[in-house]
């Protein structure tokens, strides 16, 4: 018997794939824990078109990001914030401002998604550092920060 599994099933297979399973198994586990429905000929055609959008959709999820990482690539933010005279910051640039920061300007890429590459932890001193930043998956870029006292 087949059947369209709508989680992944340890030793079985995962989500949308369509496996052969004994009768029993299915009508007794599978089907009524909602682990999996019967693969009628309907229910391949939905599948079908299903992943085929799901697809589509990745596409243009990835050039958007492809486009978002050309645009950042030459980006340099200026950051302005309270410095002493000696360079030292009165508090610290962190992920989460540089993330606002670039809100601003219309990237919305969460703070989990960027790190600082010239320094371990926040930025605690006024001059250029390099960003790198997650957009989507695979696809990253780096840019400049300017932070400079106000």
């Amino acid at each position: 018997m087949e059947v369209i599994l709508l989680h992944d099933v340890p030793g079985l297979g995962k989500k949308d794939d369509i496996v052969k399973v004994k009768r029993g198994y299915a009508i007794n586990y599978l089907i009524p824990k909602k682990l999996a429905i019967f693969a009628t000929e309907s229910q391949k055609k939905i599948l079908a078109e299903t992943i085929k959008q799901r697809e589509q959709k990745e596409q243009r999820l990835l050039m958007l990001a492809q486009e978002t990482a050309k645009k950042l690539k030459n980006l340099k933010i200026k950051i302005p914030v309270k410095a002493t005279k000696s360079g030292e910051l009165f508090g610290s640039v962190n992920n989460i401002l540089i993330s606002d920061e670039l809100s601003k300007l219309g990237y919305n890429i969460d703070k989990d998604n960027i790190t600082i590459l010239d320094c371990d932890g926040p930025i605690k001193k006024v001059g250029k550092y390099k960003v790198k930043a997650t957009i989507y998956k695979d696809i990253t870029t780096e840019f400049t920060i300017d932070v400079i006292a106000e």
